[in-house]
């Protein structure tokens, strides 16, 4: 009795998914046509700027970090600011808050000014903006493009329920390209706490502005993406515009906020732009590469050698003596512990750095994390997990973004024996391997990959501890006070059989 009644369920589960399937089908792509990259600017303060610059280092692509979160946002909005040809945007989330609010106005400026404006969003990461982009899509120098959308607009979420194997599958790119001259490209997302600013738990981040040869090839890719299958034009998902100015309406709801103040301080005191305009903004010259999935990743599975995973070990090339990691979900599966083993047994110094359970933002990935946190110490790696804030007394100058009164990891990136440097959006996770798409430079450069060792080599006083094992249990150790643990930062009962139930299911391939 009880198996005819679960066969029965299955079988109604089964047709229910399947006329959902057929209830709420995605419009056909017709007629769209894939508009193209623009030539570069070859006048207005961002061709002015580099041209001449651009010129004396031929073939050369200068780098700058931008790793305060207030430089981050004020990059974004002062390059749109001055655009005067073209700005394309490539996003897997964008907020519907404060920050997203501003960058959605300034396109909007910069689209009333002549400017070509394409921006193109994972769908997953688009809640409460179906508005905003519909009142975009109608401005004759906007389109907006959205990746793997979803079925239903209302209960969005509820789409998993029917098409769960297509919307699992996202796209995690990030890259901001004004002009054809200037792009931002790391692990930003737009939003509040990717900014450092706002009551939200701030987000520790990494991103770079690059110009010169690299730009051309961020710019293809781009295309690429643009003219992906998965990809439909935004019109046809959210509708017709209902609403008067809803970007500038949402806007006038901050105006009182105290975060807009700070946000205005920050436009009016950042030299960035001024200064790269000036000739005078710190750029390395070096050479770099793309490394980027193929957007077909979002329509299934993809040959191993293409994926980025794959091409980015081509890049890095053979690692000779160390090997320092950032990553906020960090999740290697039993593949990552032996590449990682393999290494460390040749004498490389591998160490990297992740979430604690107290600052990570998805506790189902810290649970991927933690069943292979033993092995990976057991084969010589050394793991550091990142305080959600800054011990008290901490040196100042290690403080940076984590005077925030709390913070959560989200940078990408990892340095290769003091020569080489990955930043984007690239996780050593499972779904960064093979379901979502991702993309980021690999940069030769002495300068960061040094500052990034030299980061690993004094401990990040006061802002980790370095997790060891002794006699069999697992320790954490604080950097700045030296105290030693056997619980684990952040653990609860309710967490500590979150994280066992999570590390018996076979869902690793998911984190």
């Amino acid at each position: 009795m009880f198996m005819k009644t679960l066969v029965s369920m299955v079988a109604l589960s089964g047709i229910t998914i399947l006329m959902a399937r057929f209830a709420f089908t995605l419009p056909e792509i017709e007629g769209r046509i894939d508009t193209t990259v623009l030539p570069k600017a070859m006048n207005g303060p961002l061709a002015d700027a580099l041209i001449e610059l651009e010129a004396v280092h031929k073939g050369r692509t200068g780098i700058a970090q931008l790793q305060n979160g207030a430089d981050a946002f004020a990059a974004r909005i002062l390059l749109t600011d001055v655009a005067i040809s073209s700005i394309d945007a490539q996003y897997y989330i964008w907020r519907a808050d404060l920050t997203g609010t501003l960058l959605l106005d300034a396109l909007v400026r910069a689209a009333d000014r002549g400017v070509r404006v394409r921006l193109l969003l994972d769908d997953n990461g688009t809640t409460g903006l179906d508005n905003e982009i519909a009142a975009l899509v109608a401005h004759p120098n906007v389109e907006v493009r959205l990746y793997n959308p979803f079925n239903l607009r209302t209960f969005k979420m509820l789409s998993y329920a029917f098409d769960f194997f297509r919307l699992n599958r996202r796209m995690h790119n990030k890259s901001f390209t004004v002009d054809g001259r200037a792009t931002i490209l790391g692990g930003r997302n737009v939003g509040d706490e990717y900014f450092g600013t706002g009551s939200t738990p701030l987000f520790v981040d990494l991103d770079v502005l690059a110009v010169g040869a690299i730009v051309s090839t961020v710019a293809a890719d781009f295309d690429r993406y643009w003219a992906a299958p998965s990809v439909h034009p935004a019109g046809s998902i959210v509708g017709l515009h209902k609403d008067t100015d809803p970007i500038s309406k949402r806007l006038a709801g901050f105006k009182n906020d105290l975060q807009m103040c700070e946000y205005r301080s920050i436009l009016d005191h950042s030299k960035i732009v001024a200064a790269l305009a000036a000739g005078e903004l710190n750029l390395e010259w070096t050479t770099a590469i793309l490394v980027s999935d193929d957007p077909i990743k979002g329509q299934g599975a993809v040959p191993r050698e293409e994926l980025l995973a794959t091409r980015l070990t081509e890049a890095v090339g053979e690692i000779q003596t160390r090997f320092d990691g950032v990553s906020a979900y960090f999740v290697p599966g039993a593949a990552g512990v032996k590449a990682f083993a393999t290494l460390a047994a040749r004498g490389v110094k591998v160490q990297i750095l992740t979430n604690s359970m107290e600052a990570t933002d998805v506790l189902l990935v810290h649970a991927g994390y933690a069943k292979r946190r033993k092995t990976m110490l057991e084969s010589g790696v050394s793991l550091f997990e990142l305080h959600s804030q800054a011990a008290s007394g901490a040196p100042a100058d290690h403080l940076g973004a984590f005077r925030s009164p709390k913070a959560s990891l989200h940078a990408k990136t990892f340095a290769v024996d003091g020569k080489r440097i990955f930043i984007g959006s690239f996780n050593f996770d499972p779904r960064s391997t093979a379901l979502n798409t991702e993309m980021g430079l690999m940069i030769n450069s002495e300068q960061m990959a040094q500052k990034l060792h030299k980061a690993f080599d004094e401990g990040m006083v006061g802002l980790t501890w370095r997790v060891e094992q002794r006699n069999g249990r697992l320790v954490w150790i604080d950097s700045y006070t030296g105290s030693m643990s056997v619980s684990e930062p952040g653990q609860s009962a309710l967490r500590n059989i979150i994280l066992t139930i999570v590390g018996w299911l076979p869902v690793e391939w998911l984190l």
